[in-house]
């Protein structure tokens, strides 16, 4: 009797897996979608999804092409200079900025580029892709709003 159940059970697990690989095209279509990659690598000279050869209009510098200073630390900065976090000053409190801006624009230019040693200030925040005219463009929004 056990015999017979199992037996039976196996059969329709069969039967079961036998009509889930029979999908129409619409189905295959659907499922394809849902599994499709959500990005790619699009290297250095290559054409990609109809974009430009990557990094070209950049001189090959693989710098991301942001010179919004705005767009920039909303991209880049925000994360810390809106929370304060790893003791970052937050923009907009003139308190925490003045010393820093007394020191001169470039040495907050430099900071933001290679980073502050024993801080949690990374070079270019983290964002290796950023050109030093993208994180000058930011110093240069977040100073503004500082003062």
């Amino acid at each position: 009797m056990l015999t017979r159940i199992v037996m039976l059970g196996l059969s329709l697990g069969l039967i079961a897996a036998a009509q889930a690989v029979e999908l129409t095209d619409e189905q295959r279509a659907a499922i394809e979608a849902r599994i499709a990659p959500v990005g790619e690598v699009c290297l250095q000279g290559e054409s990609c999804g109809g974009v430009p050869a990557a990094m070209g209009a950049m001189g090959g510098t693989g710098a991301v092409a942001v010179i919004d200073g705005e767009g920039t630390y909303n991209t880049a900065c925000l994360a810390c200079h809106a929370s304060g976090a790893a003791g970052a000053p937050i923009v907009g409190d003139v308190g925490s900025w003045a010393p820093r801006i007394a020191k001169g624009i470039d040495e907050l230019y430099n900071s933001g580029i290679n980073g502050l040693a024993g801080t949690g200030m990374m070079a270019k925040g983290g964002r290796a892709d950023l050109s030093d005219e993208a994180v000058i463009a930011a110093v240069d929004f977040m100073v503004e709003n500082s003062q």
